[in-house]
């Protein structure tokens, strides 16, 4: 039997949370299969099988943390599952003897009449169960092992998750009405862990080390989304697609050479100011791990189809909670577009240690008047920015959203400016 240690998955990481089990004790495993999901302090991260054989114990039961380079689970190999000694073998008589046992037990000794595959879970700790049906039972906060299984070996299948949820439903309105206000006043504890934790320490972190300066504008979008309708036949041709992100991101690296101490960092000590020649936006993405904000590398260089590439990509990974370590490093200033689930105002929190956040509202069609006084249908979007106050002021705030603003309200002068 080898022991599988769990190998370093990141830079500075020590520990994991297991987040779910792909296997159960006993089960045969083939090589690159997939076999547990880890929650770090940064994604989600899956670990295959080495090699082939078969689980013997699982180590780290779901929810747990995990240390790295301890074992997370033992196995045995493939080639080495036809080697054991055949005086490991129970005999004949001791295969009698333990029958008689077992059948000769009175009822007041424990485990009488328990089923096989209870016994073996209390030793395990593991019931068995598919992922689809764990996760189910996590759904609904339920105990697997309080459900009694009708598969083979006492597994549990989806049909008894809901058959048990049927009679705890029929159970639950026969209470008292004082009985169930009572139940439901019990919270449901969640330990907070993994990409969540971090977030709430670099947040607090940022908002109390950090005097933020907040600046809100409208932008008219109307020709902008003009634009991308009359381009996104030619880029769905080429099998990408086309948001108004890319548009965002080129704009802004556009402004930043403009007033390039946006995109400047303060150093840890407080007494210089390191200005950063490329530009790398970050965006944060919702994701099932957390708030991650992935960034797209040197912006000012790449074109518009080029980001909106990166921006697919990294969108898709993010939200998997599989994004790659270094897509999240060396962020200068970061968008976050809350106006995607339909917010019209945020006041953003800075990413440390970038100097300033956007974050983007919901597009309203609203009335607006035109130079000759007539009124108008138009797009508009309203951002509000986030500064570091202690290096960037009202005006510099300001000017460099009006450049950015100009770009996107015009977004043909984009061309000027593109190498």
């Amino acid at each position: 039997m080898s022991d599988f240690l769990l190998p370093d998955i990141g830079e500075g990481i020590v520990e994991c949370e297991v987040v779910e089990w792909h296997v159960a004790e006993g089960d045969h495993i083939e090589e690159d299969q997939p076999i547990v999901e880890v929650m770090t302090d940064k994604a989600l991260v899956e670990i295959t099988a080495p090699e082939a054989g078969v689980v013997n114990k699982l180590y780290v039961a779901q929810g747990q943390i995990a240390k790295v380079h301890a074992p997370l689970y033992a196995y045995q190999a493939e080639h080495e599952a036809g080697q054991d000694s055949p005086a490991d073998e129970p005999t004949e008589q001791q295969k009698t003897k333990t029958v008689v046992e077992k059948t000769t037990k009175t009822p007041s000794e424990p485990n009488e009449q328990a089923p096989s595959c209870i016994m073996n879970g209390a030793r395990s700790g593991k019931v068995p169960a598919s992922p689809a049906v764990r996760r189910l039972v996590r759904e609904h906060q339920l105990q697997l092992s309080a459900i009694t299984g009708s598969g083979k070996d006492g597994r549990v299948l989806k049909e008894d998750v809901l058959a048990h949820l049927n009679h705890s439903t029929a159970v639950s309105e026969s209470f008292e009405p004082s009985t169930a206000s009572s139940a439901s006043q019990s919270p449901r504890v969640e330990p907070l862990r993994g990409v969540r934790a971090v977030m709430a320490k670099r947040m607090v972190e940022a908002a109390s080390t950090i005097p933020h300066f907040h600046y809100g504008e409208e932008i008219d979008v109307t020709e902008l989304l003009a634009l991308r309708e009359r381009l996104k036949p030619q880029v769905e041709a080429l099998g990408e697609r086309l948001t108004l992100m890319p548009f965002f991101m080129k704009a802004m690296a556009l402004a930043v050479a403009e007033t390039p101490i946006i995109n400047a960092q303060l150093n840890a000590t407080g007494d210089e100011l390191h200005y950063f020649t490329q530009c790398n936006i970050g965006m944060a993405v919702d994701s099932k791990a957390g708030l991650l904000v992935p960034n797209v590398k040197g912006v000012e260089r790449l074109t518009l189809l080029e980001i909106a590439r990166e921006v697919a990509r990294l969108t898709t990974s993010a939200r998997e909670g599989r994004v790659d370590q270094a897509d999240l490093k060396g962020g200068t200033i970061s968008i976050s577009n809350i106006g995607a689930l339909g917010g019209t105002y945020a006041a953003p929190i800075i990413n440390a240690p970038e100097a300033a956040i956007v974050a983007i509202g919901k597009t309203q069609w609203l009335p607006r008047f035109d130079e000759e006084g007539e009124v108008q249908r138009r797009a508009v979007m309203t951002i509000t920015w986030a500064g570091d106050h202690r290096f960037i002021d009202g005006g510099t705030i300001a000017r460099f959203c009006n450049a950015w603003k100009g770009f996107l309200e015009a977004p043909e002068t984009m061309l000027l400016h593109l190498g």
